[in-house]
């Protein structure tokens, strides 16, 4: 059976993956393997480009296989595609993938927050409380070079053409998603010719983190119509 390779989006802790992979191991006999994204995780200070994150997909990724890319991963797998042509990948699969460029007033908010917050940051209580209003952990929490990453995550946007990638692709949205809503998927599913889109009902953006099981179902549907 056909291996498929999972890159995680933004987070500093994918273990909740590992859990999704036992599941469709277990239940599903599906091959999968986690690659966790360099920065993310592991002691770096390094600044990442679009660019540094294809180059290390290559690496990670033979050619002719199926991926799966949760959010940032989606982005990083749909740069890969649209730089190294359609056929890298045999099939894709993109769960509430970030790549649609939308000028974006929450990312201005955010930088303008952090520094108005900034006399609360001794303050453990008040931090956690102020991101999670502004619903912006990730950024906040991240060391200086991981917010430069994410800037320049958020700007590739700006010129990654999504039209190019003609690659079989496997589409799934949850209708709660507050990160990359669903009219992103529904433009990225507009974009993509050779796509298809699930639309999950109550699901937020990571769901896998709600359920491993429904998670880990879910992409065995999909991977079956894939592989």
């Amino acid at each position: 059976m056909q291996k498929l390779y999972i890159i995680h989006g933004w987070t500093y802790k994918p273990e909740p993956w590992e859990e999704v992979i036992k599941v469709l191991k277990k239940d599903y006999k599906i091959d999968a393997e986690l690659l966790r994204v360099p920065g993310l995780g592991t002691k770096s200070d390094q600044v990442f480009t679009i660019d540094d994150y294809v180059d290390w997909a290559k690496k990670q990724i033979p050619k002719g296989s199926i991926a799966l890319g949760h959010s940032n991963g989606g982005r990083i797998l749909l740069n890969l595609l649209e730089k190294e042509g359609s056929d890298y990948l045999k099939g894709l699969i993109l769960f509430d993938a970030a790549g649609i460029y939308e000028p974006s007033r929450k990312n201005d908010l955010m930088r303008k927050m952090s520094k108005a917050f900034a006399p609360l940051k001794k303050s453990k209580l008040a931090r956690k409380i102020v991101h999670k209003a502004l619903g912006v952990h990730d950024y906040n929490d991240a060391p200086e070079n991981m917010k430069k990453t994410m800037t320049n995550m958020l700007d590739s946007d700006k010129v990654l053409d999504i039209s190019k990638v003609t690659t079989k692709t496997m589409l799934v949205w949850g209708t709660d998603d507050q990160m990359t809503p669903l009219r992103q998927g529904e433009k990225m599913h507009e974009l993509l010719k050779n796509s298809k889109l699930t639309i999950k009902e109550g699901w937020r953006h990571s769901h896998y983190l709600k359920s491993i099981e429904e998670t880990a179902a879910e992409i065995a549907k999909q991977y079956e119509e894939l592989k």
